[in-house]
């Protein structure tokens, strides 16, 4: 398994060794002879990797060397990169100056990585002694070409169903009746097993049933999980009953979050998930200040996952604890089957009656666990030849279910189909414990760490959804969300056995190593191995922590860290942290010329320096809801690899002197800003607080230079309606939010026909908008707030692909749906249109609508004919009443 982290060094080193660059004297020749090098090390990684698992010493040692000589090769080669595409980008007589004024101390660089290359060089070739005496072969003619190559495209592009499990249909009855009973004391159901056994899913089930959600006034989820703070889960659930998700509820003290939540929930019948719980006292920390979950004795009820039957049973109040039984013989089969021989793929098999009756017998040695029988038919869906499934049955290990899982996992890992997705699984011991991922986000930090590929005719993007997709498949990970307006996997977790795996296999590899330790400094810490040294490092939920000094740490990630301080990472190529507060970050961040991904999200105060142009490798520039004490610097937009930019400006009187708001100005700072990337592909900009002083003459000059974008979103409290405009220049835009205008007379006749999700809000819409946006041929998502005409029509053919429609703050009296027009409508939500007094006639032309949801829409009665006769046609209705209107910021 070490081949996985080693071959994704080599790829990412031949890459660039390849590239036309013109380097100055020899040192090209120089780079060129040292990829050769690396070319033959790749050969061997395969045997090496053979012998280093059979438990020879001697090979650990030579898999470190080859790993270290990888990376340090890497460091040279862009090294020389760097300062010839630094050079590149100072053009005119200026540029010609500053050019020929550093000569001198490029020549004195070029000689420094010319010796450098040297060293590397007298490396490999010891490197290559070591292995003649570990008796590797050393065949100078063989390669060993990278798995990927026999398959350049995406893997597959069919997602699996996201069906619930199998076998827990009448479990799912039983807690569901339980739940909408007729005790009107407040109580609790406790879901009981080991780990895999399905207690999540059966309560994500249960918590999205049609009968839960019209019994309940209000819901909530949070994942307790084993390290948890009591404040943050609050927190959580105060946003989520409320929707207030603005700052202030970050401010706020644990006593005060806690009665703001008694205060709400003592009005509702409510319905809250703890999932995950591990300790007996969780439910202590949660009312220790104040009772958070009062007894209004109205049957409101609370839902607990755990694996300790005393933590069911601790709480002091009418408790029903659920033990889940593991599957039947039958049931297990049924949920293995779906997995390794799924519908689509029996008709391809020759000897089906074979295959079934070795699976039941694999099946049965599941022992009924549903995490065990989804990850091995996964596995086996890709294997499907009779021998292989017969060599695993006779081999099955007599382990308990624990050593069983990790026997499943570890032989799913290496059947992956290349290096590249086999170092994206372990990736994930990078995160915490129960973390929800956004792909978007994760696949920004694959392609930053070159675990994806390029392959004809797809982009590294596509790539990396394929790689989601197949682990999605092997039900290596949990899908949570989907994009309606893509159909990608949008959100994702990782269950918690596999999380454990990942790490002590990161771990074991030398690949990355975790830190949670809850109090005091930790420092740069070795894997489990006494060979290999990690390069990667993740933190997690420390009270204070001073992050590794070691200068060749590579990738930096930290969770929930308080009094972080940067120290200097000459070789860092991805920077990701999360709620912390940074410190140093302007002093350290311009020596990381390496960077590929820069993350602070949800931070504290950050000053962005010039010296973020030296950063011409930074492809991703993620600073959402973190607090920027600097205007954005010209020298970022200089940078010719930037894809991704999500910038939010959140100047708060908890961290900023008043005196000093006129600070906080976004770009651009002037009008002479040009462009220099033309690979950018997203752009967020979160303005919200910031004044009216704005200059958004030149900022409509600036976005008019992005005419490559597929993803744009801005909010800001009053944008101007011009800005509409620039949509002439941006063809290929899909996503699109703008949040929100004051007054719109009427839509631009045109938008890019490419979109597929729009978001538009205003405070006045003039203008029907529905004769425009009706012809917008890929739109699937949309959501429009602030419409105020008395008539609105959609006309016949209408929107043809429309999925979702969300209309939020709207005037209309009359809503005219043609027939024939939104053949594809499926969900509805209508938010506070108060003068809606009766739902249009039209709904019931709509021949896919199954959901409508009604929020703070009060003034349709439940005897309206349209609703009686929706429900009655199958769509579920769900209604719902807030205190205050979604939060637009």
């Amino acid at each position: 398994m070490a081949q996985s982290a080693v071959n994704t060094v080599l790829g990412s080193v031949g890459n660039l060794a390849v590239q036309e660059t013109t380097f100055l004297c020899a040192v090209n020749l120089e780079v060129g002879l040292l990829k050769d090098e690396l070319m033959r090390l790749q050969a061997y990684l395969k045997d090496v990797d053979s012998k280093w698992r059979s438990g020879n010493a001697r090979v650990a040692v030579l898999v470190s060397q080859i790993r270290d000589a990888a990376y340090e090769a890497q460091n040279v080669i862009e090294a020389a990169d760097h300062m010839e595409k630094r050079n590149r980008l100072k053009k005119g007589f200026m540029g010609a100056i500053s050019r020929y004024a550093r000569l001198p101390n490029d020549l004195v660089t070029l000689r420094k990585i010319g010796v450098e290359i040297q060293r590397v060089k007298r490396k490999i070739k010891e490197i290559f002694a070591s292995a003649q005496n570990l008796n590797i072969s050393l065949d100078n003619n063989v390669f060993v070409k990278d798995d990927f190559s026999q398959d350049d495209g995406p893997i597959h592009q069919n997602s699996e169903d996201d069906v619930f499990m199998v076998g827990f249909e009448d479990e799912h009855k039983g807690i569901v009746d339980k739940l909408v009973d007729n005790d009107y004391l407040l109580s609790v159901v406790s879901i009981v097993a080991m780990g895999g056994a399905g207690k999540t899913t059966l309560a994500r089930k249960v918590y999205t049933s049609s009968r839960v959600k019209e019994h309940f006034d209000t819901l909530a989820w949070v994942t307790v999980s084993q390290k948890f703070k009591g404040i943050d889960l609050l927190k959580d659930i105060m946003k989520q009953i409320t929707g207030h998700k603005d700052e202030s509820v970050n401010q706020m003290t644990e006593y005060e979050v806690g009665k703001k939540i008694n205060e709400f929930l003592s009005e509702k019948k409510y319905f809250v998930v703890l999932d995950d719980v591990w300790e007996t006292d969780t439910w202590e920390q949660l009312n220790g200040m104040i009772t958070v979950f009062p007894d209004a004795t109205n049957g409101s009820r609370v839902l607990l996952t755990t694996r300790k039957e005393d933590v069911a049973k601790h709480i002091q109040m009418p408790t029903y604890v659920h033990p889940l039984k593991k599957l039947n013989e039958e049931k297990s089969w049924q949920l293995f089957s779906s997995k390794a021989l799924p519908t689509y793929k029996r008709s391809a098999i020759r000897d089906v009656d074979e295959f079934e009756k070795l699976g039941r017998k694999l099946a049965k040695k599941c022992d009924g666990l549903p995490l065990a029988l989804a990850v091995l038919g996964g596995y086996l869906s890709k294997n499907l030849n009779a021998q292989i499934w017969s060599d695993i049955l006779s081999d099955w290990p007599a382990t308990k279910d624990g050593q069983m899982m990790s026997v499943i996992l570890a032989r799913s890992y290496k059947d992956l189909p290349n290096h590249h997705l086999r170092s994206c699984l372990l990736y994930f011991a990078a995160f915490p414990e129960d973390y929800q991922i956004d792909v978007p986000d994760l696949i920004n930090l694959w392609i930053a760490e070159s675990f994806i590929p390029h392959t004809p005719n797809h982009t590294l993007e596509e790539t990396a959804r394929s790689y989601v997709t197949e682990l999605a498949q092997r039900s290596l990970v949990q899908v949570v969300r989907r994009s309606t307006a893509h159909g990608w996997i949008e959100r994702i977790r990782i269950h918690d056995i596999l999380h454990d795996w990942c790490i002590q296999e990161a771990r074991q590899d030398g690949f990355l190593d975790t830190s949670n330790k809850t109090a005091g400094q930790a420092g740069a810490s070795s894997s489990s191995s006494d060979n290999l040294i990690s390069y990667r490092f993740s933190f997690q939920t420390l009270s204070y922590q001073i992050l590794p000094a070691t200068p060749n740490v590579r990738s930096l990630l930290g969770f929930k860290l308080l009094s972080v301080s940067l120290p200097k990472l000459r070789f860092l190529r991805v920077l990701c942290i999360e709620k912390s507060t940074l410190k140093h970050f302007s002093s350290v961040i311009g020596g990381c010329i390496h960077l590929r991904l820069l993350r602070l999200a949800d931070c504290g105060c950050v000053v962005l320096p010039s010296s973020i142009g030296k950063l011409i490798y930074l492809q991703t520039i993620d600073l959402r809801n973190t607090i920027l004490l600097s205007v954005v610097p010209n020298s970022l937009w200089d940078i010719p690899t930037l894809r991704h930019v999500y910038l939010s400006f959140y100047p708060t009187q908890r961290y900023v002197d008043p005196s000093h708001r006129t600070k906080f100005c976004p770009p651009p700072p002037a009008r002479s800003v040009r462009l220099q990337p033309k690979e950018l592909q997203s752009f967020l900009l979160d303005l919200a607080p910031v004044g009216a002083d704005f200059r958004w003459h030149d900022m409509m000059i600036f976005l008019g230079q992005m005419n490559q974008l597929t993803t744009f979103s801005l909010a800001y409290h009053n944008i101007p309606a011009e800005l509409l405009n620039i949509f002439a220049n941006m063809p290929h835009l899909v996503d699109i939010s703008l949040r929100k205008f004051d007054v719109l007379d009427k839509l631009p006749a045109e938008f890019p026909q490419s979109v597929r999700h729009l978001v538009l809000h205003a405070d006045v819409i003039k203008q029907d908008p529905m004769p425009i946006l009706e012809k917008l041929p890929c739109l699937v998502v949309l959501e429009l707030s602030g419409y105020k005409g008395q008539t609105m029509c959609c006309s016949f053919q209408g929107f043809p692909r429309l999925q979702e429609l969300e209309l939020h703050d709207f005037s209309t009296e009359e809503w005219r749906i043609k027939v024939g027009a939104m053949p594809k409508l499926s969900h509805l939500s209508l938010w506070w249109c108060k003068k809606m007094s009766k739902l249009p006639v039209g709904l019931l032309h709509l021949p896919s609508l199954g959901h409508l949801k009604l929020s703070n829409m009060d003034q349709i009665s439940e005897d309206d004919i349209t609703l009686k006769e929706l429900r009655r046609k199958g769509c579920e209705v769900e209604v719902r009443e807030l205190r205050c209107p979604p939060v637009r910021f």
